[in-house]
């Protein structure tokens, strides 16, 4: 603006903005260069008054400023508080701390008592920072949080020194967290990496500062904060990992413990004890430089190196898991923590994922055999050791307890029992031959491995040899609804299809039924039901369930049970089972499906029974693999290892082994394999025993599924 039109009284006169800044005039290009005389105010106007007006000016935009800086202060202050309130609004009350709940836990140990697996949250005793000795919190703050004490539940001098340690690294070395932080976390919020989640945890962390004493927000971090291996809390991690309670920890453990804190996988003491112990050393220099102890005492308290418990490395998994789901149908669901007792021996399921992982990364490698499984028995149900597949890690499907497979001749007890029980014997004959077998939608003709056929034999030679053609028989002269009968009323829970077929296990069951099945023979013709939990008690000892009864009862009359013993000797002394013999009374029977795609062997002594199976998840065919081959082998570097160096104890009854003559023994076939391939034409499809799946955790599903179609298939293909 210009100034005024009215001229200043001489008594006010101030000067004019104008007179110190050129005119618009003077501005110009043209006229610039034309000389002007000044103006006769101009001439008037004081030096003085010109720094007077430089100050004001001056001052006002200092003013200015301020002003600004005010408004823009109340306006943050504004948006933080409505931030506050936003977040806040919904936001737990720290009065629920108390009433949290969590998922019961429960804890697999094995017959002697050592821990396999633990599922849920394990807590130990809820302890107070003055229950403690004085160097268990102290580890903890000397190496999370040593301003604890100080700050307000946020530590900007902590969050400066983690930034700055960080940037130098280049990457995050070091956190900023503070205990009141952490604990925020994890007892109300996630673990998403979000702005809102860190929003969150500020306000709360404040909150409990505000709520609770420093004490008090020690002692829930103490109590609440996960140790690695399923632990939560100092006093279930000092039971887990030494074997006592918190209240007894010494220098050296509070150290170990409080270094578990950043990364309790990574600094696991079982996994990675060398990094673990330089973890604790680096807990204790921590201490040291808090002022906690002294350098002798770190120094002597290193140099005693406390050895933590032996912790289960991924050993007896599948077995664990079954068991565990074994539970609830014991005593309904889990309302509390519980320990299930159960029956696996440590020492034979070390054997039985020894010798699997050997055959599956040596012969079977070589003969396309990427998966195995093993159950173990006592001759009573009790499970002693289960493998479920190759690698535990890779794939949690159970092909011992979850996968449907062909068995194969492995089937043909059943078959033979019947026969037996309406009246035949060992010695009883039957013709070998060629036979066919009227089918809705055509003919059939079984045939023997080797398609050779041996005429007029008898029952312990035809069973013995595994010979297809005499099966069939007897299945046809029993009828196939006998046969199923049999096979139920010794434990077979899976769908049996009533076809001709059946006789040579083209019906899917799993190992472990079949396994268990067996363990009628071998314990003198009791049915037993397969158990892995023995007891179930409270962690601090109340028995809650305890296995009661003698399972099945008997199932198999002693005279029927000699004569099948006689035969299931036989396959093990001269037959198709001969790979498996032990240097001791046993008896089994191999089996072989389509293609070689399922093989197995299931046997027993007098102290085990053992089933094996070996094949593909994706049901591809193995090379040359036959029950009689690895599956037998398996089954024999088991048991004899298991066995080693105990007396040799006979079979309930003692059955005699007749020899073959001399010409029998070279004409013996190797097995049964390949009988299937033989099917005659319109019969095709007669069922894969493929497990669908990729043989990865991500593939169980698809196994699953698979496995339910086929249940729908039957010998003629199809859905």
């Amino acid at each position: 603006m210009a100034a005024s039109s009215r001229p200043p009284s001489r008594k006010n006169a101030r000067p004019r903005t104008r007179a110190s800044t050129p005119t618009r005039k003077a501005a110009s290009g043209a006229r610039q260069a034309r000389p002007r005389a000044s103006s006769p105010r101009s001439k008037t106007l004081p030096k003085a008054a010109a720094g007077s007006r430089s100050k004001a000016g001056s001052s006002f935009r200092w003013g200015r400023l301020l002003a600004w800086s005010a408004a823009a202060g109340i306006w943050l202050v504004l948006l933080l508080g409505l931030v506050v309130a936003w977040y806040a609004r919904d936001l737990p009350s720290v009065s629920r701390i108390a009433e949290l709940t969590r998922q019961p836990s429960l804890q697999i140990v094995d017959a002697d008592g050592g821990r396999i697996a633990a599922y849920g949250e394990l807590y130990g005793e809820a302890l107070f920072v003055a229950d403690l000795p004085p160097h268990v919190p102290q580890a903890v703050l000397a190496i999370e949080d040593r301003r604890f004490y100080s700050h307000p539940g946020i530590d900007p001098i902590g969050l400066l020194r983690a930034a700055v340690v960080n940037w130098r690294a280049g990457r995050v070395v070091q956190g900023g967290s503070t205990i009141s932080q952490q604990l925020a976390k994890n007892i109300f919020l996630t673990s998403e990496r979000t702005m809102d989640r860190k929003i969150r945890e500020l306000l709360l962390a404040f909150w409990l500062e505000y709520k609770l004493s420093k004490d008090q927000v020690l002692s829930l971090y103490l109590n609440r904060v996960y140790f690695g291996a399923g632990t939560y809390g100092v006093d279930a991690a000092a039971k887990r990992y030494f074997g006592k309670p918190a209240r007894e920890l010494e220098l050296y453990e509070a150290a170990m413990l409080a270094g578990l804190l950043r990364a309790p996988s990574r600094y696991n003491p079982a996994q990675n004890p060398d990094l673990a112990h330089s973890r604790a050393v680096r807990v204790l220099e921590a201490m040291v430089e808090a002022g906690y102890i002294s350098e002798e005492e770190a120094l002597i308290a290193a140099e005693e190196r406390t050895t933590p418990n032996d912790l289960p490395r991924g050993r007896g998994r599948y077995f664990a898991d079954w068991a565990a789901g074994q539970v609830e149908g014991l005593i309904g669901p889990l309302d509390r923590d519980l320990v299930a007792h159960t029956t696996l021996d440590r020492r034979l399921q070390q054997i039985a994922e020894e010798e699997v992982r050997r055959m599956l990364e040596g012969p079977g490698a070589e003969q396309g055999v990427t998966q195995a499984a093993v159950v173990v028995l006592s001759p009573d149900g009790a499970v002693r050791a289960l493998v479920g597949g190759g690698n535990y890690a890779e794939s949690q499907f159970n092909r011992a307890a979850q996968a449907l497979r062909q068995p194969g001749s492995a089937f043909k007890p059943f078959v033979y029992l019947t026969a037996i029980e309406a009246g035949a014997a060992p010695d009883s004959r039957r013709y070998d031959g060629p036979i066919t077998v009227a089918l809705p939608r055509g003919q059939w003709q079984p045939r023997n491995y080797g398609d050779r056929f041996y005429g007029e034999v008898t029952l312990r030679e035809a069973f013995a040899r595994s010979l297809n053609s005499v099966a069939v028989t007897l299945l046809q002269e029993q009828g196939a609804s006998a046969v199923i009968e049999r096979a139920q009323r010794l434990g077979i829970s899976a769908r049996l299809e009533p076809l001709p077929s059946l006789a040579l296990g083209t019906s899917e069951v799993t190992l472990l039924e079949m396994t268990a099945a067996y363990a009628a023979f071998a314990n003198g013709g009791y049915g037993v039901w397969p158990y892995g939990v023995r007891s179930l008690s409270t962690p601090s000892g109340e028995i809650v369930y305890r296995r009661e009864g003698q399972g099945l009862g008997r199932v198999i009359s002693p005279s029927a049970h000699a004569a099948m013993l006689d035969l299931l000797q036989a396959s093990v002394s001269w037959g198709t089972s001969r790979a498996a013999d032990p240097g001791r009374p046993a008896g089994g029977k191999t089996g072989t499906t389509q293609e070689s795609r399922d093989a197995w062997f299931i046997g027993f002594t007098a102290e085990l029974v053992v089933g094996v199976w070996m094949g593909n998840d994706d049901g591809s065919r193995m090379q040359q693999v036959t029950g009689g081959t690895l599956p037998a082998r398996l089954w024999n570097r088991i048991v004899t290892r298991a066995l080693e160096g105990q007396p040799v104890q006979p079979l309930p009854v003692q059955a005699p082994v007749p020899r073959p003559a001399p010409e029998q023994r070279q004409a013996l076939a190797e097995d049964d394999a390949g009988f299937l391939d033989r099917l005659i034409q319109n019969i095709a499809g007669g069922g894969t025993s493929s497990a669908s799946g990729s043989g990865s955790s991500s593939g169980d599903a698809a196994l699953r599924r698979m496995q339910e179609q086929r249940h729908n298939r039957n010998l003629y293909g199809g859905p």
